[in-house]
């Protein structure tokens, strides 16, 4: 019990963290994460300690996979970035990831899966496939697509103009 308990408060961030790139939103990435820790206690007993995390993201991917499948076609997540109003410091960091989250969103799930695991929980594309489930070639071509999506976003083209805008260094 003690091993499990140092293991969920370990992993508590980097899962919620996951769950959030994957699904967007603050409430279902706690959702995801708790989900997660409760069905790797379950399993506690057949887990290897050296690959619990890798277990407990693969339990979070295929929760965050069925939640997608129920959920009303119609329902679109919306990432909607703070009023550009405001003078906090802070607002173009808040900018960024709200833009990124809404770019992310445009992705399909297998997509947003594999760059999520590939690149925000710097997984190898060796790890990125065993908690997707696929090959290390099926990681390399999808990743590949779903980047060169992000980089031909409109979301995401606006942000970086409006940065280069905002910084000066656009002559």
């Amino acid at each position: 019990m003690r091993d499990f308990d140092e293991f969920a408060a370990a992993a508590a961030r980097p899962l919620l963290r996951l769950g959030w790139l994957l699904s967007g939103s603050a409430e279902q990435a706690q959702d995801l994460a708790q989900a997660a820790l409760v069905r790797t206690y379950t399993a506690w007993h057949r887990v290897r300690e050296d690959d619990a995390l890798a277990y407990a993201r693969r339990v979070l991917v295929n929760l965050h996979t069925d939640w997608l499948r129920r959920r009303p076609w119609r329902e679109v997540a919306h990432a909607e970035p703070p009023d550009a109003a405001a003078a906090d410091p802070g607002h173009a960091a808040v900018e960024e990831r709200a833009a990124l989250i809404a770019a992310l969103q445009t992705l399909s799930r297998k997509e947003r899966a594999a760059v999520v695991l590939r690149y925000y929980a710097d997984l190898s594309e060796r790890e990125t496939a065993q908690t997707l489930g696929v090959s290390v070639g099926t990681v390399k071509s999808v990743c590949s697509r779903a980047l060169a999506k992000l980089r031909a976003s409109p979301l995401l083209r606006a942000e970086q103009e409006l940065a280069r805008t905002t910084s000066g260094d656009a002559s």
